[in-house]
C-alpha cells in the first residue's frame, strides 16, 4: 500500500475512532533504516543507479551530467 492510498482511507474511517486507530497500527508504512528507498539522487529523486561514493548522492543519470563541473575527467 502506499502512502497516497493510506491517507484516502482517513476519510472514510474519521467516523469510527476505534477502527482507525487499528489501521493506523497496522497499516502505515514503517521507517526505514536500510535498504533502496533510503538512497535518493539528490537532484531528480531517482533510487536505481545511486552513486553514494564520495559523498555524491546522485543517480548515474545525473552524474553524467554533472561530472565535469564536480571535476572528473572522461577518459576514452
Amino acid at each position: 500500500m502506499t502512502t497516497s492510498n493510506y491517507k484516502k482511507v482517513f476519510k472514510q474511517l474519521d467516523a469510527k475512532p476505534i477502527k482507525k486507530a487499528k489501521f493506523i497500527k497496522f497499516n502505515q508504512p514503517k521507517e526505514r533504516s536500510c535498504g533502496i528507498a533510503l538512497r535518493k539522487c539528490r537532484r531528480c529523486g531517482r533510487m536505481k543507479g545511486h552513486i553514494k561514493k564520495y559523498g555524491l548522492n546522485v543517480c548515474r543519470q545525473c552524474f553524467r551530467e554533472i561530472a565535469q563541473e564536480l571535476g572528473f575527467k572522461k577518459y576514452s
